[in-house]
C-alpha cells in the first residue's frame, strides 16, 4: 500500500482540492478528474477502493513501545516493562505526572479521524456501480471491512476512555458538534457487537488472497467481539462502584449501576464461538516446529501464519530490534522486561517458584519448585535453552521464557549477551542507552535482522491471535461456572503447546483465576494486555503501583559475579485509584464541546 499516494487521493476526495500543472496556461483547463464531488468520485471504482484503503490508515502500530507515545504507551506503563529513557511518555504515567493537558492525544484524534472515513465511505458506497470486475460479494465485503474498522476504532478509543461518543453517521463542517456527547457504557459495547455481528456476515472467514493480506476478516470480527464482551464482564466494567455516580451533564448515568454475572456467560459463548468457526475455517494454533522455545519465539516473526485472526502490515521495520537489540549488535539496550516479569515464569514442572515478596523486595521462594537464586549451571542444556556459567536462576524455566527473555549469559544471535556492568552490553559501555534492568526483550525480535547491515524484516503487529480467545474463554467461562472441563481443556492447551505441563484437576474457582491470570500474563506477554488485564481486572493499583525491580546493573566484572545478581529498586511507580483507571479525555476536546465531560478525578 502506497500511502502517501492513498493520501492524495483522499484528498482530492474529502477536500475537493484540484491539482495544477505548472506548465498548464489557464488553471480553469481542468482534466475531469481534477474537481470532483464526493457522490461523483465514488461513481468509480477505484476512488471508491482508495477511500476504503484510507481507512486502515488509523489503525494503531503498537509495535512502536516508546517513540510515537500515541500509539503504545501501554507496555511501558504496565509492570512488564522500564525504559532508560525518563522523557517518554509512558514514563510519566509511571511517575504519575500525567494530565487531560499532557496526555496523548493522537488516539483520540486518529480513531475519530478513522471513524469519519468509514462513516462518508458507508454513506456512499451504494453509489459504486456493479459490474464483471466489482460484484456483489465484493462490495459486501468492502463494506464489512468499515463496518469492522468502524467497530474497532470505537474499542481502541473505549478501552481507554471507558464510555465515549458513538459516532456512526457523517458529520459536516456546518453541524453544531456541542451536541456529541458520551454514550453510556452498555451502549457503546451493544453498539461494537452489534457491528460485529454484521460484519461477520458481510466478511469471508479467510483473506481472498495474499493481496488482501492485513485486510479484516469475520475471523477478526468474531474475536473483536469476545473481547469487548470480556471487557464488559470485568469488574472495571460490570457494576464498578467506583464509577456508578459518574453522570454527564444532563444527569445520564454512564457506568452500569449494577454488577452482572450473566455477562460472563454472555462472553465465554462469544469466544467459544470464535474460537469453534475459526476452527473450521482453518485456523489452529502454531505447531510448525517440535521446540516450544522455537514454536513460541516464531509464533511472531512467521507472518501471517494461521493462529493470526488480525495483524497490521507494519512493512519493513527495525524499530524493535533497535529498541531490543544488546548494544553490541549495534541496538539502543532500552526495552528492559521488570524482575517482576521474570518471576511469572514457572518452573518447567509447572510449579510457580515465587509465591510473594518480603518487606525489602526479596522473593519469597516455594522450595518445592526446585528454584535457587544461588549458584551457576554446570555445562550447557542440551537444547541450548541455557549455558554452562549461567546463573541457577535462568534454568529449568517455562520454555516461554527463553523465547521472550535476553538474560545476562543467554546466547543471542552469535554471541553471549553481557549485562554486567562492564561487560560489553552493561552499563559502563553504553552512555543514555543502558539496560536499566538486566533483561532485554527477545519476544518479536528477528534474529535474521542486522542493524549494522541495515538488514531489516518485514513487521506485523498481531492485534488478535486464537491463542488469546482460548484464554478469553478459559476466563469467563470460569467466572461463570468454575473450573468445569473445558477451563482446564483450553487453558492446557496453551499450556501443553508451550512444552508445560496441565494445571492440577483439583483447583478451586480462585486458584483457577489465579493461574488463568498468571498463563495470560506469560502467554500474551507484551502484546498489549497486562496493561488492559490488571485495569479491567482492578488489580492496576496493585500491579501498576509501587517498587520495581531488575538486577544490580551497576556491578559486576565477569558473567559469574554474584555481585550483579541481588535484586536491586529500579524505581518506585505511582497509580492514584479510581482516577488512573482511565485515560482523561484531552483538554483541547473538552474546551470544544460543552457536552464533553471529563472522566472522574482528571
Amino acid at each position: 500500500m502506497k500511502k502517501n499516494i492513498q493520501y492524495i487521493i483522499c484528498s482530492i476526495l474529502i477536500l475537493q482540492f484540484f491539482m495544477i500543472s505548472a506548465c498548464r496556461k489557464d488553471f480553469l483547463d481542468k482534466s475531469p478528474d481534477e474537481d470532483i464531488t464526493i457522490e461523483e468520485a465514488f461513481k468509480q471504482r477505484k476512488y471508491a477502493e482508495a477511500f476504503l484503503v484510507d481507512i486502515y490508515a488509523g489503525l494503531p502500530n503498537e509495535i512502536y513501545f516508546t517513540d510515537m507515545a500515541d500509539v503504545n504507551p501501554f507496555i511501558v506503563a504496565s509492570d512488564e516493562m522500564n525504559i532508560p529513557w525518563p522523557e517518554k511518555f509512558p514514563k510519566l504515567m509511571n511517575k504519575g505526572a500525567w494530565n487531560s493537558f499532557n496526555v496523548t492525544g493522537q488516539i483520540y484524534k486518529n480513531m475519530y479521524e478513522g471513524i469519519r472515513k468509514a462513516n462518508i465511505f458507508l454513506k456512499n458506497i451504494a453509489l459504486t456501480p456493479l459490474s464483471a470486475e466489482f460484484t456483489q460479494t465484493t462490495k459486501d465485503r468492502w463494506i464489512g471491512e468499515a463496518v469492522f474498522l468502524r467497530a474497532f476504532y470505537h474499542f481502541q478509543l473505549m478501552r481507554i476512555y471507558g464510555p465515549v461518543p458513538i459516532i456512526d453517521y457523517t458529520i459536516g463542517v456546518a453541524d453544531d458538534f456541542t451536541k456529541i456527547r458520551r454514550k453510556p457504557l452498555d451502549y457503546c459495547v451493544n453498539f461494537v457487537v452489534s457491528e460485529c455481528d454484521k460484519a461477520i456476515t458481510l466478511l469471508p472467514m479467510n483473506v481472498v488472497g495474499s493481496r488482501d493480506l492485513g485486510r479484516p476478516t469475520a475471523a477478526a470480527s468474531l474475536a473483536l467481539k469476545a473481547r469487548v464482551l470480556l471487557y464488559n464482564a470485568s469488574p472495571l466494567w460490570n457494576g464498578n462502584p467506583d464509577f456508578r455516580s459518574f453522570a454527564d451533564n444532563e444527569g445520564t448515568r454512564l457506568f452500569s449501576q449494577q454488577y452482572d454475572e450473566r455477562r460472563w456467560l454472555v462472553a465465554a459463548q462469544a469466544a467459544k464461538d470464535c474460537i469453534q468457526k475459526c476452527e473450521s475455517a482453518g485456523y489452529h494454533l502454531f505447531r510448525s516446529y517440535a521446540d516450544p522455545v522455537k514454536n513460541y519465539q516464531q509464533l511472531f516473526i512467521e507472518n501471517n501464519n494461521p493462529e493470526v485472526l488480525f495483524a497490521r502490515n507494519s512493512g519493513r521495520d527495525a524499530w524493535m530490534e533497535k529498541s531490543a537489540f544488546p548494544g553490541s549488535l549495534g541496538g539502543w539496550n532500552g526495552w528492559n522486561p521488570t524482575q517482576g516479569q521474570i518471576d511469572a515464569y514457572e518452573m518447567d514442572n509447572g510449579i510457580a517458584p515465587i509465591t510473594g515478596y518480603n518487606i525489602d523486595g526479596s522473593p519469597v521462594i516455594d522450595p518445592a519448585s526446585g528454584y535457587v537464586e544461588t549458584g551457576y549451571a554446570t555445562g550447557d542444556e542440551p537444547k541450548g535453552r541455557w549455558l554452562d556459567g549461567t546463573r541457577n536462576m535462568y534454568a529449568h524455566r517455562d520454555p516461554r521464557f527463553y523465547a521472550t527473555i535476553n538474560f545476562n549469559g543467554a546466547f543471542f544471535i552469535d554471541r553471549r549477551v553481557q549485562f554486567w556492568q562492564t561487560g560489553a552490553d552493561g552499563r559502563g559501555n553504553a552512555g543514555r542507552d543502558f539496560n536499566t534492568t538486566g533483561y532485554l526483550l527477545k519476544k518479536f525480535i528477528d534474529p535474521g535482522v542486522s542493524l549494522t547491515q541495515q538488514r531489516y524484516a518485514l513487521k506485523t503487529w498481531i492485534f488478535f491471535r486464537l491463542g488469546e480467545m482460548y484464554l478469553n474463554y478459559a476466563e469467563a467461562l470460569n467466572e461463570a461456572q468454575g473450573p468445569v472441563g473445558d477451563v482446564h481443556i483450553y487453558v492446557n492447551a496453551i499450556r501443553n503447546r508451550a512444552g508445560m505441563p496441565s494445571l492440577p484437576n483439583s483447583l478451586s474457582k480462585d486458584d483457577m483465576r489465579k493461574r488463568i491470570r498468571n498463563e495470560r500474563r506469560v502467554e500474551l506477554a507484551f502484546e498489549t494486555h497486562r496493561y488492559f488485564d490488571c485495569h479491567r481486572w482492578k488489580t492496576a493499583e496493585q500491579t501498576d503501583k509501587g517498587k520495581v525491580y531488575g538486577m544490580n546493573i551497576s556491578a559486576g566484572t565477569n558473567l559469574k559475579d554474584d555481585n550483579f545478581y541481588k535484586r536491586s529498586l529500579i524505581e518506585t511507580r505511582f497509580f492514584q485509584a479510581p482516577k488512573h483507571y482511565l485515560f482523561p479525555i484531552p483538554q483541547d476536546e473538552i474546551d470544544k464541546n460543552s457536552s464533553m465531560v471529563q472522566n472522574p478525578g482528571w
